[in-house]
């Protein structure tokens, strides 16, 4: 800058000299939620039910007894009072007739129906039938649910949903060699089908039927309001899925995908047929329980804001029809949400931590119903993988590995040896597991979030259930300002401030108007200057 200019700019701005840095932004209380509501139902203890045994759940939140009890029977097999609290339909479970004479019933009828998570109202601003995956985060969601009777939502005065109607659709359990019908009552506004993907199933039924799900091939879709009926009598054991065939790049991505496991056959095996949510299996099958300590169903999905805010923004159906099936292209989306069993971290941990005691084998039934491979990494453990999408691996083929690769649609079935031997697992402790692809551990690209859980030890989890770790404080993460990006990442351990928001300063600006007017009274110099010169 020439000097006469240097001399103007310093008068009207002030000379180049060290300039103290604004002040951090304090602390705000923030509003958080409970991180673990209290059990006041006593779903959480072991307890005997119309005679059926459910184990103990150490999670914070646990499934609801009676609907692990009314799974397990049959909902026309249970008591009225068991009925009425497991909140399923007469006929959502209906299980008769021991063909082959081992001691359970060996034909069974299941029915679900199509239910709407986080969808817009007319009436209000909020959602009905409410389901948050984390605070403040609430994706538009289509599942599958069991039948069931009464509100969609908790009660008259919430508008939570119902805890049958979440994300994941229900693991559904069946015994190899049973005859099973599944009904599905399209309770939606939209045409859905079910395709049993990896199920041994026949291409029709009996009376000549589509029977796959796929409606270039097997069938018309189910129109709203209709009710079709697939029959499988399955001869394979394992871990497979299901979800709907009809425009599948938009219905699986909205939720309509749950886990489908088909048992050995065993005597006295009374299965539970549905397992809401996905998780721990509170009453395991007669083969599970000889060989394992416990059994948990993983299901991993993803979700892109853009799909799913769709169903939030208008009450047409037509309108809605075509932005999710025309406007809406999928080879452009992108990931913002990871979930684990329908939630993410870290309602994760609220639901889907694994326990665990020394010298145990634990089994994990993997799903990967999202867009995108897992790298499913446990700190402290090693995984061995024992099955590929239901067909075991032979045990000299059998793989020992800390991060195992999930593609979609795939299920990797995993045993966890708890025996301290410096490779299966190196001690006790709150080890968490999670995707190692970076993305997955974030909500919306702040971490963190994602999928991420935990294998709490029994000196590690609090009686509440969650992890008596020795990390940072876990309250602004069940703070929906966090996740809003109001909180800075490292406040709960930063009392100096030295990494928080910094308080907007004045100064600049003075500065900057300051050089306006100086250019400004330069141009006005400059043009009278050009004037007089004209004149002359």
């Amino acid at each position: 800058m020439p000097q006469k200019f240097q001399k103007l700019y310093y008068k009207w701005v002030g000379p180049s000299a060290y300039v103290a840095s604004p002040q951090s932004v304090p602390e705000k209380e923030l509003t958080v939620d409970e991180i673990c509501p209290p059990d006041h139902q006593g779903w959480r203890p072991g307890q005997v039910i119309d005679g059926v045994n459910i184990l103990p759940s150490a999670a914070c939140l646990s499934d609801n007894p009676y609907t692990v009890a009314a799974s397990v029977k049959g909902t026309n097999n249970v008591s009225q009072a068991t009925l009425m609290q497991s909140r399923l339909a007469p006929d959502a479970v209906v299980k008769h007739t021991d063909l082959d004479g081992d001691g359970d019933p060996d034909i069974i009828h299941i029915r679900l129906e199509v239910m709407e998570l986080n969808g817009g109202s007319p009436d209000l601003a909020e959602s009905i039938t409410s389901f948050e995956i984390a605070p403040g985060i609430q994706p538009g969601l289509w599942v599958f649910a069991p039948k069931t009777f009464g509100m969609s939502t908790e009660n008259f005065e919430s508008l939570r949903a119902n805890p049958l109607l979440r994300a994941p659709a229900p693991v559904i359990r069946v015994e190899q060699g049973d005859q099973i019908k599944i009904t599905l009552e399209n309770t939606h506004y939209m045409p859905h089908s079910i395709h049993l993907h990896g199920v041994d199933h026949p291409f029709v039924d009996a009376e000549g039927n589509g029977n796959d799900g796929v409606p270039q091939t097997s069938e018309v879709p189910l129109l709203p309001g209709r009710s079709r009926t697939y029959e499988i009598n399955p001869r394979q054991t394992g871990t497979m899925f299901y979800h709907c065939h009809v425009q599948p790049q938009i219905h699986i991505m909205m939720g309509l995908q749950g886990m489908f496991v088909v048992e050995e056959n065993k005597p006295n095996n009374l299965l539970q047929t549905f397992n809401v949510g996905a998780g721990l299996v509170r009453h395991p099958s007669v083969a599970i329980a000889e060989k394992y300590d416990g059994e948990y169903d993983l299901h991993y999905q993803t979700i892109d804001k853009e799909l799913h805010e769709l169903i939030q923004d208008t009450n047409d159906a037509r309108l809605t029809v075509k932005d999710m099936h025309r406007t809406y292209d999928i080879t452009d989306s992108t990931v913002d949400y990871y979930l684990l069993n329908g939630r993410s971290f870290p309602y994760t941990i609220r639901e889907s931590v694994v326990t665990a005691k020394p010298d145990q084998l634990i089994k994990f039934r993997v799903l990967n119903g999202g867009s995108e491979g897992i790298s499913l990494h446990t700190h402290g453990h090693k995984f061995t993988i024992t099955h590929y999408d239901g067909v075991g691996v032979a045990p000299v083929a059998q793989i020992t590995r800390d991060v195992v690769w999930v593609a979609p649609a795939q299920r990797v079935d995993l045993d966890i040896n708890t025996t301290n031997d410096g490779l299966h697992n190196y001690g006790e402790g709150a080890w968490v597991f999670h995707d190692h692809v970076e993305n997955a551990v974030t909500n919306d690209g702040l971490a963190p979030g994602g999928s991420i859980s935990a294998i709490l030890y029994e000196d590690y989890i609090t009686e509440r259930g969650m992890p008596r770790g020795l990390g940072v404080d876990w309250k602004k993460f069940f703070s929906p300002e966090y996740y809003a990006r109001k909180v800075p990442v490292w406040s709960s351990y930063d009392p100096l401030g030295l990494f928080a928001d910094v308080e907007p300063s004045s100064q600049w600006l003075v500065k900057m108007i300051s050089l306006g007017i100086a250019v400004g009274v330069f141009l006005l110099s400059l043009l009278g200057l050009l004037r007089r010169s004209k004149q002359r």
